[in-house]
């Protein structure tokens, strides 16, 4: 059980260290680093493992602390940002995901909006339906009568003007019935391309409107405090207005209602409320969840060529199960009524990152059969061991207080958490890991991410340069090709395989997006954070296939986004050019 991995961590980039040094390791009174990323580990895994005292292991404490210590430290698996930043701290707050409620009063969206503030003050980000509000009413001046999109307006202000946890800006979702009658109007709430910067929009659509779409009909507007239809629209009208909206600006997205109410593991709780910020957590009002992933790059064997190593799998996805139950335990969280609502459930999030990295040492194209195979098989795998931990720990440690009448109890089975995995998008995390992000693609060989701070990161994909350096085809004239826009495909001297393994995000075609996702979707109990990535070029009719083949393949929800629709993105192809040329010099002189 003991795990003797020293204090180390593997040799981290150098913009991992950047990012672990600007947000993560703790400052002295003077505002210098005092911690390094192993005492961050250490401080996190201390921190987690010492709830385990509570259920009367306390002479395993300090095991399962090295256990956890050893997992992050070997970067096979990594908690959410609010968990590495916050244990140990002040605010103690670790989950990423929360969901708010939202009434239809004045003194109510005020409440929504102070109990926001609170939660991302914490360091977490907030999830609000807004299905509930009354449609506005042209003839009142009255707050309750603006509607839906009147809320998101001073929400967003409020905070923006607040950094996660002190760190970072915090990001909101908001969904809307698309049966609601003021559903045009939200479809064009973000009509500008920097309007509401920090939230996330997404139209939750029925199978019945869908349906609709299809055979050209007129689909029900619903009145949210009475029940019955108020007037009629054309579905594709509606539907169009989306599929317009997305190719401008990125949004909305679309949530698939019926399957993700379907899904609910505690109805008798309610319906689910809504999603987390990027759309991969379903949860119930006032519930929270903390996320984790497993790095698939770390887990292959030694041998030539590698394979998937199932035994150091299983054993990850048990331990990570493990310590994100803890995490339940030892969080301090931002509101009673939160922290009710999350011990109800004890829900938790285990998801992948890697996944990208993982098919190229595998050889495997991510547009390919293949890796769709492979994609189904893991995530099945992960999906199953994880339900097998959670039993487990539920037989040791008792069942979530909500488990009589649930899903769980009526298969028999006793389980610790209502739910236990989820795609998250592993944005930072993937970054302080070194792999690519949750199960997309490569975004591209070169690019520059772009810091809220201001500054700029240059990402240069260690896959690609440890392939074209085996081939000899690492050097300065490839590298520039590629910083100035170019693909391995523009590159002839470039082999074709390695130009099909090395495909970026916008040279995948859709349908290999879509698969990807769905067969992940297919053993996960929330949903999948993905984007399909379209080149600038793609046209309206393109999106609205994308969405729905997206219905048609099971997802729970789908994110699509055209190059250069919004004024600023966070991962950039056009490298600055001091940027590069430092990179440059780190080129081998007689490389190529």
């Amino acid at each position: 059980m003991k795990d003797k991995t020293p204090d180390t961590v593997p040799a981290l980039s150098a913009n991992a260290l950047y990012i672990l040094k600007k947000r993560y390791l703790k400052r002295d009174k003077r505002g210098s680093v005092n911690e390094t990323p192993a005492d961050l580990l250490r401080r996190v895994s201390s921190v987690v493992a010492s709830v385990e005292i509570r259920y009367g292991r306390q002479a395993d404490v300090k095991s399962w602390e090295d256990a956890f210590f050893g997992m992050m430290s070997r970067l096979e698996f990594l908690p959410n940002s609010p968990t590495l930043l916050n244990a140990g701290r002040l605010s103690g707050q670790m989950s990423s995901c929360f969901v708010l409620p939202v009434g239809d009063s004045p003194s109510s969206l005020e409440t929504s909006v102070e109990e926001a503030i609170l939660v991302h003050k914490s360091g977490g980000g907030t999830g609000f339906n807004l299905s509930r509000l009354q449609p506005r009413d042209e003839k009142s001046n009255k707050i309750q009568q603006g509607g839906p999109t009147s809320f998101l307006a001073p929400l967003s202000a409020a905070t923006a003007a607040v950094k996660q946890g002190g760190i970072r800006m915090g990001c909101n979702s908001a969904t809307l019935d698309v049966h609601h009658p003021d559903i045009m109007a939200y479809i064009h709430t973000k009509n500008t391309r920097n309007a509401l910067p920090n939230f996330y929009l997404s139209v939750g659509v029925t199978s019945e409107f869908i349906q609709a779409v299809k055979e050209d009909r007129p689909y029900n507007l619903i009145d949210p405090a009475t029940g019955k239809t108020v007037r009629t629209l054309r579905a594709r009208h509606v539907f169009g207005a989306i599929v317009e909206q997305t190719w401008k600006t990125g949004d909305p997205g679309l949530l698939f209602l019926d399957r993700i109410q379907a899904g609910n593991p505690v109805p008798k709780l309610g319906e689910i409320e809504g999603v987390s910020g990027c759309g991969e957590q379903m949860l119930l009002k006032y519930e929270s969840c903390n996320l984790g992933s497993i790095n698939l790059g770390r887990m292959l064997d030694d041998k030539t060529p590698p394979g998937l190593d199932f035994a150091k799998l299983s054993k990850t996805v048990r331990l990570a199960v493990r310590f994100l139950d803890d995490v339940i335990d030892v969080n301090k969280y931002p509101l009673p009524a939160i922290a009710s609502g999350t011990f109800r459930t004890r829900k938790i999030g285990l998801g992948v990152m890697g996944f990208a990295d993982m098919l190229a040492r595998l050889g495997i194209p991510y547009d390919s059969s293949s890796a769709v195979v492979l994609a189904e098989k893991i995530m099945g795998f992960i999906n199953d061991e994880a339900h097998l931990a959670s039993e487990s720990l539920g037989t040791e440690k008792g069942v979530f207080p909500a488990y009589k009448g649930s899903l769980y109890d009526r298969a028999k089975r006793p389980m610790r958490n209502a739910s236990c995995t989820t795609i998250a998008p592993t944005g930072t995390i993937s970054l302080i890991a070194g792999c690519s992000n949750g199960i997309e693609p490569f975004f591209a060989l070169i690019y520059m991410r772009r810091i809220r701070s201001g500054h700029n990161l240059l990402e240069v994909n260690s896959e690609f340069i440890r392939a074209a350096e085996r081939c000899g085809l690492y050097s300065e004239k490839i590298v520039k090709r590629l910083a100035n826009g170019e693909t391995l495909a523009d590159i002839p001297e470039v082999p074709a395989e390695m130009r099909r393994l090395f495909a970026t995000a916008s040279e995948i075609e859709a349908t290999w997006h879509i698969a990807i996702q769905a067969a992940f979707q297919r053993h996960v109990d929330n949903a999948v954070s993905k984007t399909v990535n379209l080149p600038s070029g793609a046209t309206r009719g393109s999106i609205a296939d994308i969405y729905i083949e997206a219905y048609n393949l099971g997802l729970k929800g789908i994110t699509i986004y055209r190059d250069r629709s919004r004024g600023k993105q966070p991962l950039e192809g056009h490298i600055n050019p001091a940027l590069l040329a430092d990179y440059l010099k780190t080129i081998p002189l007689d490389s190529g």
